[in-house]
């Protein structure tokens, strides 16, 4: 959760038409009586939306998913809240401009049907927060940011709704402010300031364009890798430490919706690591006696997409 807690440093952006979305609720008559059949009522009126309406309400949004739109709304369900960590406590102990940041980040001002999204690969969409969401459709389904939707083109008279998986958070910083934001990258933090030293500026590298895919090793994995302090980093071989962390980035955006088993992805510097998915999902340096894991996957970030693992990959 520290990663969701400390991701909110930068204003909010507003687009001109999300600026201008103020008007009042619609409602659409029926025989039975008044049903509001806009994003907002949907959200409001169905309990398996209940975690993202107190957002909604907490946020101040519900006049804005109420107005003419349209929108797309990617819907994190209860269940999608509970897989992310974002339980009722954290989401009640989070500003409303903190959840409006989020939630705007699941919102697009425009009606997208699944239909209409693109192959891919991950074709970038500004999200009304100022933020770009990724979105693709292959043989598996469609996918924002590599989360799946889970049941799509639920209509609404405002736009329409697609059910995630998982809370999409927006990106705190590129790829080296995200890892400064996480404790537990602190070795791998302390390894790319220490690469930098010498003839590759890895921090520049990965502060820069992009975009980067980057296997991103916690603490515990440098310690299994031989590097038990933060001081025996900072006494490591800066070319040595270039070597092994360029051999963690692939020079694309790359979401666990783009792995498949058996995939060797090049690295930047010129090795390739493979991809499993037999027995959850892995990937294996050419060095590594055995795969490691990936253990959270899709960290958004503004040059790219982070991936945690338990192991160090060695060329």
């Amino acid at each position: 959760m520290k990663k969701i807690l400390n991701s909110f440093r930068k204003p909010l952006l507003f687009g001109a038409a999300v600026m201008a979305l103020t008007f009042s609720a619609c409602k659409k008559s029926t025989s039975g009586g008044s049903t509001d059949s806009t994003i907002n009522g949907i959200v409001s009126s169905n309990a398996d939306f209940s975690t993202l309406n107190a957002g909604v309400v907490k946020a101040g949004l519900a006049a804005t998913l109420s107005s003419t739109g349209p929108f797309t709304v990617f819907a994190p369900n209860n269940a999608a809240f509970t897989a992310s960590g974002i339980t009722s406590q954290v989401l009640a102990s989070l500003s409303p401009d903190q959840v409006k940041n989020i939630l705007l980040y699941h919102t697009i001002a425009a009606k997208i049907m699944a239909a209409q999204v693109p192959a891919g690969p991950n074709a970038a969409v500004a999200a009304a927060n100022g933020d770009s969401l990724y979105v693709t459709k292959n043989a598996n389904g469609v996918f924002v940011n590599g989360i799946q939707v889970t049941k799509g083109d639920v209509a609404a008279s405002n736009g329409i709704i697609h059910v995630i998986g998982k809370v999409l958070m927006p990106p705190s910083g590129n790829i080296v402010q995200v890892a400064q934001s996480d404790t537990t990258f602190s070795y791998l933090v302390a390894a790319v300031l220490r690469s930098s030293e010498g003839g590759t500026n890895v921090a520049a590298i990965l502060s820069g364009k992009g975009p980067f895919t980057v296997f991103a090793p916690t603490n515990n994995a440098f310690r299994a890798a031989g590097f038990p302090t933060l001081a025996s980093i900072q006494a490591a071989p800066s070319a040595a430490l270039t070597s092994i962390l360029t051999y963690h980035v692939i020079g694309a955006r790359v979401f666990s919706s783009d792995l498949s088993n058996g995939l060797q992805a090049s690295t930047l510097n010129g090795g390739k690591v493979t991809i499993g998915l037999t027995a959850g999902a892995t990937v294996k340096g050419n060095s590594n006696p055995t795969p490691s894991n990936i253990i959270a996957t899709n960290i958004v970030a503004t040059n790219g997409v982070v991936h945690v693992i338990d192991r160090v990959l060695l060329p």
